[in-house]
């Protein structure tokens, strides 16, 4: 932990080298993404929005082969290493893979520890504190994808593994911003299906809050995971207020009018066109 102001931040080395999770990696990193990882978080924390940080950036001596465009062009390039901070780099694929193996003891400690150390608000002796803790993380995600939407911000890879319990940006690989509007826009090159395009981050969003729905259900209660449902049945309205809260602010508009989602749906409609 580095503690800054009274607040606990969680280290973490990226391109550092092969982990136990690197699967089949090398667990390196490219001097050309770690540079855009550096520039992006700190941008993106002056923009306002959750993010890990960039502490700093190392050049490796280590040459790390990639295939940049995955067009079977291989080519040597520098590697480096990020020191990156958050509060916390646990994510849905944290609880979502201890579920799956039915590691439930385990997936209630975490839980708690993960309530106890950054959801102050929810009491660790509430019987509710998991539907709690699955009620902010579906706020607090909708809240961040507008916030995504509001710059023009793909992140690229929205997997359960890239989307943070607390609901800040992580892990940025093939991000990217858009010039003009283009729902289409995909900034990651591997991504043949556009998957991940801009214009679907918020689905995605709802796809992985039901897998970690999923992942919860073990240690709720049949009352809980009914309540659950109709908490995820809310996100689309979060996700909806949000976005238009936002674009209403970028138009300077004031009050509350029913066709003002009307009106930031024509403009951006004209934008594309243009």
């Amino acid at each position: 932990y580095f503690c800054r102001h009274g607040e606990r931040w969680e280290l973490q080395l990226k391109g550092s080298g092969k982990t136990p999770y690197s699967r089949n990696g090398d667990g390196r990193a490219v001097l050309r993404s770690s540079v855009r990882e550096f520039l992006c978080s700190e941008a993106m924390h002056y923009l306002g929005i959750p993010t890990s940080r960039a502490a700093s950036l190392v050049v490796s001596d280590d040459d790390v082969w990639r295939d940049q465009f995955y067009n079977g062009n291989i080519k040597k390039e520098r590697g480096a290493i990020v020191l990156r901070l958050a509060k916390s780099w646990f994510r849905i694929g944290s609880l979502e893979i201890l579920a799956h193996s039915g590691e439930l003891d385990l997936l209630r400690r975490l839980l708690d520890f993960i309530i106890q150390e950054h959801f102050p608000s929810i009491a660790m002796n509430d019987s509710n504190r998991y539907l709690e803790f699955f009620s902010t993380v579906v706020s607090e995600t909708a809240n961040l994808i507008s916030l995504w939407m509001s710059v023009g911000f793909a992140h690229g890879v929205c997997n359960t593994d890239n989307f943070s319990l607390l609901s800040i940006t992580i892990d940025y690989g093939p991000f990217g911003f858009m010039d003009s509007y283009d729902p289409n826009f995909v900034p990651n090159t591997s991504d043949d299906e556009r998957r991940y395009k801009i214009g679907n981050q918020a689905s995605v969003g709802l796809f992985n809050l039901s897998k970690l729905l999923q992942a919860l259900k073990p240690v709720l209660d049949p009352r809980q995971k009914q309540l659950a449902s109709q908490i995820l049945e809310g996100y689309g309205e979060h996700y909806h207020s949000r976005f238009t809260e936002l674009f209403k602010t970028k138009l300077g508009l004031l009050g509350e009018d029913e066709n003002d989602s009307y009106l930031i749906a024509f403009l951006l409609k004209v934008s594309l066109l243009c």
